[in-house]
């Protein structure tokens, strides 16, 4: 079980039936661990509007901002999901791969 976010943000949500209760940007699939992970390691806002430009500024930042607020949940989020993986996640920066995640509910 993941840890509550201490500080919400209008363009992100966690519900049990999405992506195991991970947090992801509001109306989409798209977790912020990946978002935030990928930014950690060099990916500049630019590169993430890219490769999500449906998101738009506001969203890929507000989703920043709400893992930057809620490391420990981000942290928690990544290590569940490199636990299930096997493997560790993304480990070259910019290579934006994602991996499929046996969630229920997707």
């Amino acid at each position: 079980m993941l840890p509550t976010a201490r500080v919400s943000h209008p363009h992100v949500e966690a519900r049990p039936d999405l992506l195991g209760g991970s947090p992801v940007v509001v109306g989409t699939k798209i977790p912020v661990r990946r978002l935030w992970s990928w930014h950690r390691k060099g990916v500049s806002v630019e590169t993430l509007l890219k490769r999500y430009p449906t998101l738009g500024p506001s969203r890929v930042l507000s989703a920043l901002a709400f893992a930057y607020d809620n490391q420990e949940l981000m942290e928690a989020d990544l290590a569940r999901e490199e636990a299930l993986l096997g493997v560790t996640v993304d480990p070259v920066p910019g290579a934006m791969n994602q991996g499929k995640l046996p969630f229920g509910g997707d």
